[in-house]
């Protein structure tokens, strides 16, 4: 059977780290701190413990100090140009071509962002669904209520899927249910969880052929 493919948005598919996930974090910290009315430094590193802890700040707002997550992720996701904020490499849509079966993006980032980005890289109709932290519940990767969510939606058996993704909390959840991964990452090492080690997402063509990779 041909594979279903699940990639991951943010530092996958593009890279956030220049400028989107700075804008993110300032905006996110600055919602906090004016919502519980604490300060800046405060608001800062609550957003960084919940991140790590849960996987997503969300989760943690949402758990502690009953933030609404809709309000929560639309003010924390505007962006003044994002078309001039992204940075991608060309090929994407050439890439994904070459990739057989079904493709599916699974965020933690919400919809409307998404779907925007999908669109100024070129690449929304490469895609046959998306998923957003709305998509699962707000069950954030590396949740598995969030996997088993998307997996139960798209009738789709575990081991046809494969995760491609750059974080790799999530990459062993997917791997203790059954899905085939691969890192994006310029790291030298690859845990035993992961299956494949990619530099940059474009690689990943050349590695479907070899079945021993991603079997």
């Amino acid at each position: 059977m041909r594979p279903t493919w699940i990639f991951d948005l943010d530092n996958t598919l593009h890279d956030a780290r220049p400028h989107i996930f700075p804008h993110i974090d300032r905006a996110m910290t600055a919602y906090i701190a004016t919502r519980l009315s604490i300060s800046e430094a405060e608001a800062q590193t609550m957003r960084i413990h919940y991140w790590h802890h849960y996987g997503a700040t969300l989760k943690g707002l949402v758990r502690h100090h009953d933030i609404d997550p809709h309000d929560f992720l639309w003010c924390t996701h505007q962006f003044p140009d994002l078309r001039g904020m992204l940075v991608a490499d060309t090929g994407l849509r050439q890439m994904l071509r070459r990739l057989p079966g079904r493709k599916i993006v699974f965020t933690n980032a919400p919809l409307h962002y998404a779907r925007a980005v999908l669109e100024l890289l070129g690449i929304a109709a490469a895609f046959d669904a998306v998923y957003s932290i709305e998509s699962v519940k707000f069950k954030p990767k590396p949740d598995p209520a969030g996997f088993r969510l998307l997996l139960r939606a798209e009738s789709l058996n575990p081991f046809n899927a494969i995760l491609v993704e750059d974080t790799l909390s999530s990459l062993r959840t997917a791997r203790s249910l059954g899905m085939r991964t691969v890192w994006v990452s310029q790291e030298p090492r690859r845990p035993s969880y992961v299956d494949v080690r990619v530099a940059r997402v474009l690689s990943l063509p050349k590695f479907f052929g070899r079945q021993d990779s991603l079997r």
